[in-house]
């Protein structure tokens, strides 16, 4: 088994970035990393532009996060647009540099751009899943590689592309029976959706670890952009009354967020999820925040048994 399957024996704490453009953007988002290492995570991932249009960004971050860091690195490998040969490049890259586990996703086509997904060589994340898995196993006969350990991504509120959600679980199952190991899930702000997803995975035979993915919310416009880029993302109602009691400013937003995310996380918790998956935007002041508000300096005293003080 390896090392990356050992971490999901306990729950997990991750965290994901995506590459910048700018030299001037990476270090900046480096000093982020460096000081959430601090919070010893289980992980991060590293997201993967549409149609592969970050895919040399991706690769260097993940380089530079697993050789400047002490940091397991998971990359984020779309198929969209992408043949064969060079997502065998890609993977056996990443194999020959000791990434031992890929967030493998169908991905979108760039923006403004009509795409067939069944004209791609892998037409949805399923197929993508046993690829991954195969070229894991030719490079543990070859060379001792301990293969690859391969997540696949989820949707509680449901998949914007397939409105009926029992089909929706069918696709789900068929990427788990191609050989995924964990499930990340798209952001929530109500709990109970997660919860929800998780029985009816349970009812649908899936037995995998699934990682809740949490973002705490830092302005109106970004909500906004999300509900674009994540169609049928649900905000509650009580979330949506605290961001209009605030005086609108970006700071009183960021509160909101953070002390909502809190929540989440310690109700996530007590319900015992297998992991948190913060979607930092980047940014580390606000998991920080979190943690700190949770009463604990790093994920290890995060995922342990609580204990009273006295």
């Amino acid at each position: 088994m390896s090392h990356f399957r050992e971490q999901f024996k306990s729950t997990t704490f991750s965290f994901e970035f995506f590459p910048p453009k700018t030299a001037e953007g990476a270090q900046k988002l480096f000093e982020h990393i460096v000081r959430l290492e601090a919070l010893s995570p289980s992980f991060v991932s590293v997201t993967y532009g549409a149609g592969g249009s970050t895919r040399q960004l991706t690769r260097d971050l993940v380089h530079r996060v697993r050789s400047e860091t002490g940091i397991t690195t998971v990359p984020h490998l779309t198929c969209v647009q992408h043949s064969e040969e060079e997502i065998r490049g890609i993977v056996e890259g990443y194999a020959e540099r000791g990434i031992q586990s890929i967030l493998a996703l169908r991905g979108d086509p760039p923006k403004n751009e009509a795409h067939n997904f069944r004209d791609d060589r892998f037409s949805n994340a399923g197929q993508l899943v046993d690829f991954i898995r195969a070229i894991g196993d030719e490079q543990r006969e070859a060379n001792g590689f301990p293969g690859f350990s391969v997540g696949v991504a989820g949707f509680p509120e449901g998949h914007p592309g397939t409105p009926n959600r029992l089909t929706e679980m069918d696709y789900l199952k068929a990427k788990i029976d191609a050989g995924a190991d964990y499930i990340i899930t798209q952001m929530f702000f109500d709990n109970r959706d997660l919860y929800d997803f998780r029985d009816r995975c349970e009812m649908a035979g899936i037995r995998v670890p699934i990682l809740a993915g949490v973002m705490p919310i830092q302005s109106v416009a970004g909500m906004k952009r999300m509900s674009e880029l994540a169609l049928g993302m649900r905000f509650p109602a009580p979330l949506l009354r605290m961001v209009r009691r605030t005086d609108g400013s970006g700071e009183a937003i960021r509160r909101v967020g953070v002390h909502w995310a809190t929540e989440q996380c310690r109700d996530l918790l007590d319900h015992r999820v297998s992991g948190i998956h913060f979607y930092t935007l980047n940014q580390s002041d606000a998991t920080m925040e979190i943690y700190k508000t949770l009463g604990v300096q790093d994920s290890r005293q995060l995922g342990s048994e609580p204990s009273l003080p006295f």
